[in-house]
């Protein structure tokens, strides 16, 4: 019996993992994006939709006999190139009275290496624990909003990041959540770049209208995205701690498109968000990570590349050790969905 048919004996774990409520809400937040808040479903800590499956018999076993697996990824917002783009970013800080922020991009100004073209060092940490990921980079152009760099001027990098085995995707723009034209614009741009087809993808700002985003992805010739999850607080939005093929409830069919559910976004242990110190952050990941080997599923995580220096930095790592120790298959949104969608009936 298929995963859908086993979800649909039980009408609440269905409406749950459909995300019936949001097809007609009109709560959304100022990106447009249905929040956590607004969810009447409150147990975002616990995948009762993989529960369910488990209990039926929905069983999976990964590579080389791992308990669970973890799916690596970066957002590429910004790696600010040039002095211009760094003064900005230095005076928005200072405007919002983010002082150390705006000192640390004013030291940039005089470096001759910007820190956020540090691909390769956030690759030689992940080979250090034999993980693998992939790296989303906006391919915007120029007058777009959230335009921030020129994907061209990033070519060498992006090759040397294909060479390495790991993974180039598409961060998808501002509105390519809900524009198909704009979608497959920008994915033309990135494989003009990369010379291959770009098969995976996450929205900016995490923007999601289910159902439709699902179908626009599908229709522009992803095999997989991994948008899905709350920007306000990490955990299961659908309950799901297993990729799916998302349910179209207007048409009573499947996407064709393989979803890689968003659980740990490290942005949203914030004071933007949920307002956690690196404490509690670290108790509330680890014990998403423990749920998810518990279940056999995979756990989607998204530490963008401004994000992996520091006191970030070390959390990241810190995370990478856990998993590592716990066996698991750490590796890329791509080799996930390939594999899955060869080996896994869903």
């Amino acid at each position: 019996m298929e995963m859908h048919e086993l979800l649909q004996k039980d009408p609440e774990i269905w409406d749950l993992f459909t995300r019936k409520e949001e097809y007609h809400s009109s709560i959304r937040d100022k990106y447009n994006r249905f929040p956590y808040y607004a969810s009447q479903f409150r147990t975002i800590f616990e995948p009762k939709a993989s529960e369910f499956l488990m209990n039926k018999g929905y069983h999976v076993e990964y590579p080389e006999g791992k308990p669970f697996a973890v799916c690596l990824t970066h957002d590429i917002d910004g790696v600010y190139k040039s002095i211009t783009a760094k003064g900005f970013r230095a005076m928005e800080n200072l405007a919002y009275g983010k002082m150390n922020e705006s000192i640390h991009l004013i030291k940039q100004i005089r470096s001759k290496k910007d820190p956020y073209v540090n691909f390769e060092e956030i690759m030689k940490l992940e080979g250090k624990y034999n993980a693998h990921s992939s790296f989303y980079f906006l391919a915007l152009d120029p007058g777009d909003q959230d335009y921030e760099y020129r994907i061209e001027d990033l070519e060498e990098e992006i090759h040397t990041i294909q060479a390495w085995g790991w993974e180039v995707g598409l961060h998808c723009g501002h509105l390519g959540y809900r524009d198909l034209d704009k979608l497959k614009k920008e994915k033309r741009n990135l494989e003009k770049v990369t010379k291959t087809p770009i098969i995976g993808c996450r929205n900016h700002y995490l923007n999601f209208i289910v159902p439709d985003s699902w179908e626009l992805l599908s229709k522009a010739g992803f095999l997989y995205d991994c948008s899905f999850g709350y920007a306000d607080c990490v955990g299961f939005r659908n309950g799901m701690c297993h990729p799916f093929h998302p349910y179209n409830l207007n048409t009573g069919k499947s996407i064709e498109i393989i979803e890689l559910p968003l659980v740990i976004m490290e942005h949203s242990f914030s004071d933007n968000y949920m307002r956690m110190d690196s404490d509690r952050a670290w108790e509330i990941t680890r014990r998403l990570i423990d749920t998810v080997a518990q279940y056999h599923g995979v756990i989607t995580l998204v530490w963008h590349n401004t994000s992996c220096f520091g006191e970030l930095g070390k959390f990241y790592e810190k995370i990478l050790k856990y998993c590592a120790e716990k066996e698991a298959w750490m590796t890329s949104g791509e080799n996930m969905a390939t594999w899955w969608n060869d080996h896994v009936q869903i």
